[in-house]
């Protein structure tokens, strides 16, 4: 009897973190739920260009002196979804005091599925519908390598003015963690 209870309360248990996970990025990867770490070092590849859904590129040395959120996301990725209004609205309110957002899509079609996606989607943002106003960035796995790889999605990375990576976020952001965070760094 106490195996069976054990048994039930360990697959409860699963199924109650499973909303926490983030999308896998591919087939056989293991997502972190929700791991959050403070790992410090240096940008990677700050001079790394990435090409914008624009068409031009970026790079995270454009950025020096700006604290940067680098989230990878996909269309596809309902926990993604679910943090696009959370980062417009970091933007609105924390892109005056010096932060910039950028939105790495990591979709495998590339713009031909992030660029109509990108142009018609519209969030609920404290009651307005609004589209995502941060550059959004054409990623795959040599972009993800870069940053020293991501084991799903969304995955968010934070740097800090001087360039250095303060956090990583594997799984949805925690709002209120990330806002002290911002609240810290600006």
């Amino acid at each position: 009897m106490r195996g069976k209870f054990l048994a039930a309360l360990t697959i409860s248990g699963i199924l109650a973190l499973l909303p926490l996970a983030g999308c896998k990025q591919k087939a056989g990867e293991n997502a972190n739920l929700g791991a959050d770490s403070t790992a410090s070092g240096a940008a990677p590849e700050a001079s790394l260009a990435i090409p914008m859904l624009e068409g031009s590129t970026a790079s995270l040395d454009q950025y020096k002196g700006k604290v940067v959120l680098v989230n990878f996301w996909a269309t596809w990725c309902d926990p993604c979804k679910t943090e696009i209004p959370w980062l417009i609205e970091f933007n609105h309110k924390y892109g005056p005091k010096g932060l910039v957002i950028l939105g790495i899509a990591m979709d495998d079609e590339g713009k031909k599925a992030v660029e109509p996606w990108v142009k018609t989607k519209r969030f609920d943002v404290n009651g307005q519908q609004e589209a995502m106003d941060y550059p959004i960035l054409l990623g795959n796995d040599k972009v993800a390598d870069k940053f020293g790889g991501i084991l799903g999605l969304p995955t968010s990375m934070l740097y800090s003015r001087d360039g250095r990576k303060i956090k990583t976020i594997v799984g949805l952001i925690n709002y209120q963690d990330l806002s002290k965070t911002l609240d810290s760094q600006l």
